[in-house]
This record gives C-alpha cells, structure tokens and sequence, in this order.
C-alpha cells in the first residue's frame, strides 16, 4: 500500500480480510477481525489498556511513563497525524479489541500491535496482523519484541516472521536493559504462508 493508498484508507474504509481464517487454520482459536483506522474515540480505551501493569511488563518498550496522558495524547497526535503511519483499530465481535500498525524508522519499515489484556489468546493479534500485512506490503517488514515475551514472538512466527538478530536496550516497562529480538518477514516468506 503506497501514501495515497493509505490516506484515502484513513478517510474511513473499513478491512475484513477475505480468506484470512483459512490462511491461519492452525490456529486453535480464531475471532475474525476487521481493521479500520482509529479514531479520538478509541483512545481512551487504548491509554487503559497501555496502562495494565501485565501488559506494561509484557510489552517492555514503552513510554517512561504509560500513565502520564499529557504525553499518551502527544505521542498518538503525532502518529496520527503522520502520513507514513498506517494507524488501525482491531475490531472482533464488531468490538474494539486492539490496534495493530506499521510505520518507518532507521529506514526500516516495523510492525506493532496491542491487544485488550482481555481479549488476549483468542488469535487476535494474529489476525489483525495479517490483515494488516496485506493492507501494508512492504517487505521486508520487520518486528520487535521483548525476549520475555513468547506470546508476540508465536504470533510473528505464525505470521511468517523470522527472527533475525537480537539487540539489548532499556526498556522502561521493566525498568532495565534486556534482550529484544528483532523479527523479519520477507516477500519470499509472504507468498508461502
């Protein structure tokens, strides 16, 4: 999906991935999902969920501070209002469920996703990531992920991602440095999944 195509899918075109249950047969569990964009409205629930404290150490990689709202409105006004941003609300059961989206930095072309603490097994992540693989078609496309967390790196392996390299930061969800693996989907493994 090049800039344009993004944009005119902001302006409120709602995705139901076609075939998407078969492509994920493995799955023990699946909830169909559709994506649209997110609008002012989600935030809240999304600042809840960024503040869960499971979800915090789960995700590792966060603001300092997940409760600070000053700084939650700052961050998601400014993805929102970039261009190269593709920025989706996760529906299952025609209710918000996450957020799934991609975006660009150091020159590479990333994935990222969160899921309602509630809703979370239900193959969600996994759905919404391969609707948003075929709105995003960028490859390679890549992933990060705290090496604690099992849960995320099965939902890339899933997708078609492979781990590629590990890189040590701080992350502020846990208040240290630890190991984040870094994941890869080339276009080779997207026309085999």
């Amino acid at each position: 999906m090049d800039t344009a195509q993004r944009r005119d899918w902001r302006e409120g075109t709602r995705y139901s991935p076609a075939g998407i249950r078969g492509r994920l047969s493995r799955l023990e569990v699946m909830v169909p999902v559709t994506l649209r964009p997110l609008q002012s409205g989600d935030l809240d629930q999304l600042y809840a969920w960024e503040c869960d404290p499971d979800s915090i150490r789960q995700a590792a990689f966060t603001r300092p501070d997940p409760e600070d709202r000053s700084a939650f409105d700052a961050h998601y006004a400014r993805i929102r209002a970039d261009r190269d941003v593709l920025l989706c609300a996760v529906l299952a059961d025609d209710v918000l469920a996450g957020v799934v989206g991609s975006f660009t930095i150091d020159h590479e072309r990333d994935v990222t996703y969160w899921v309602d603490p509630e809703q979370r097994g239900r193959g969600i992540a996994t759905a919404a990531l391969s609707a948003l693989l075929e709105l995003d078609m960028t490859r390679p496309i890549f992933a990060r992920v705290a090496a604690h967390n099992t849960a995320s790196a099965a939902v890339l392996a899933q997708s078609g991602f492979a781990r590629v390299r590990t890189v040590r930061s701080f992350a502020h969800g846990v208040g240290q440095e630890i190991d984040e693996h870094v994941f890869r989907l080339d276009a080779a493994a997207t026309s085999t999944r």
